[in-house]
């Protein structure tokens, strides 16, 4: 599983039940931009530069193959809006990449990078390529070549990649040093998500499961539970789920159940998480080490305290959200929730904390690293945690205000928040004439 950090929808575990033609990331961006704003007092015109992309760049990617043979892949860098700082987001590799995925996610990482207050804005790009089907020569020299062709585009200043689903630390050291030997100097803040060896930040591959985690027990406070008391069941056991299923677990909560793509662990006693390998620990071994195990689309409608969709997106949708029985939903992969599902669950009362703020860890904990880096200066993976702790804390206090004051949703209050700290920004820079 490829490592989760500024991901706007992480990589998967598992495949569930999806709606017949789920809705596309961009319509969905652009849907949540227009209901944020009917709840704001925001100059339209701000709201129509927000629907497009400032840039999206598309670059053919040539490589020779081990065998001899050359092949030429397509590659994006969807820049969406750099008003607040730097463009960031996630590379992936995948065979479904599209300029109008890139766009899409480009705008939730904007989103994302402004309820978290974060001075960064929007960026997604990718290769349509199967990582599968390279070698890891082939997957360094692919990197490589889309290094030399996005060089003119990214920077530190500029835009700032990360990992995404199909790429990982290797992949960010690769691009590093591609980049660093054009420019002629080491340049590591030009990504994130690197191994700490080439200034990676400690406690950037655990960071969105721990701010998943950190959103539960906030939200399980705010509705006055006691975590001891309360049962948790996650979908998908990578970086995302298994982090956050091990420190809920650490603090106390029952984990009942955990999954791959082959099926669910299911123990209403509680499950020992680390007993149980994640995906990158060991692929695909969860129901190996299973007593019980359910599908996919039954851990959706276990009844439990807390559930966390922590996989693919579009999992809970039109056809299962009335069956959801959970008390409360924390999105730990992005887009886990349909349009459709998300009216349905809110119909119900059921409580739905956002991806944008869930598991902002990864982009947040990716600023620190460029932190780091600009200064040449490491920090602890105590320091790292605090600061995280630190900024969650924050961003769920801003995102509970709205949801108090406006009487709307948690995920309608997220985007308030980001949507009222985007358009300050654009009214005080202004439009270039």
């Amino acid at each position: 599983m490829a490592s989760q950090t500024d991901s706007a929808r992480p990589t998967s575990d598992d495949a569930a039940t999806e709606d017949p033609e789920p809705e596309t990331a961009l319509e969905t961006a652009r849907r949540q931009l227009h209901h944020a704003a009917e709840h704001l007092d925001i100059d339209p015109s701000i709201v129509e530069r927000l629907r497009h992309p400032k840039n999206v760049h598309e670059v053919t990617v040539p490589i020779e193959r081990d065998d001899g043979s050359v092949n030429v892949f397509t590659g994006y860098r969807a820049q969406h809006d750099s008003v607040r700082g730097p463009f960031k987001g996630g590379l992936r590799y995948h065979p479904d990449v599209t300029r109008d995925e890139c766009v899409g996610l480009g705008m939730w990482m904007t989103w994302k990078c402004a309820v978290m207050d974060l001075p960064f804005g929007g960026a997604k790009g990718g290769i349509a390529v199967n990582p599968k089907e390279l070698s890891a020569t082939e997957k360094e020299r692919l990197t490589r070549r889309f290094a030399q062709e996005l060089r003119d585009v990214i920077g530190p200043n500029q835009d700032i990649p990360a990992p995404d689903m199909g790429t990982d630390p290797q992949t960010m050291a690769w691009l590093m040093d591609a980049y660093s030997m054009q420019e002629g100097e080491t340049t590591p803040g030009v990504v994130t998500g690197k191994p700490p060896v080439v200034g990676g930040s400690e406690g950037r591959e655990e960071a969105p499961g721990r701010s998943v985690a950190i959103v539960t027990r906030l939200l399980c406070e705010y509705y006055d539970r006691d975590l001891a008391e309360t049962t948790v069941a996650i979908q998908g056991y990578g970086s995302v789920g298994a982090n956050a299923a091990r420190l809920l677990d650490d603090w106390g909560a029952t984990i009942v159940a955990i999954s791959d793509v082959n099926g669910a662990m299911y123990d209403p006693d509680g499950i020992d998480t680390r007993s149980v390998p994640s995906h990158d620990e060991e692929p695909e071994a969860v129901t190996e080490y299973a007593d019980d195990v359910i599908s996919n689309a039954d851990l959706l409608t276990l009844d439990v305290d807390v559930l966390v969709p922590a996989a693919l997106g579009n999992v809970i949708t039109e056809e299962n959200a009335r069956a959801v029985a959970a008390d409360l939903v924390v999105e730990g992969a992005n887009g886990p929730t349909t349009s459709t599902a998300d009216a349905i669950l809110a119909e119900r009362d059921v409580p739905v904390i956002p991806d944008i703020l869930a598991n902002a860890g990864g982009v947040t904990v990716s600023y620190f690293e460029w932190l780091q880096d600009i200064n040449r200066r490491a920090w602890s993976l105590e320091r790292v945690n605090e600061e995280l702790d630190a900024e969650m804390q924050a961003a769920w206090e801003a995102v509970r205000t709205e949801y108090e004051t406006r009487d709307v949703t948690w995920r309608d209050a997220a985007y308030i928040v980001a949507l009222s700290r985007i358009a300050d920004a654009h009214e005080a820079r202004g439009l270039w004439p």
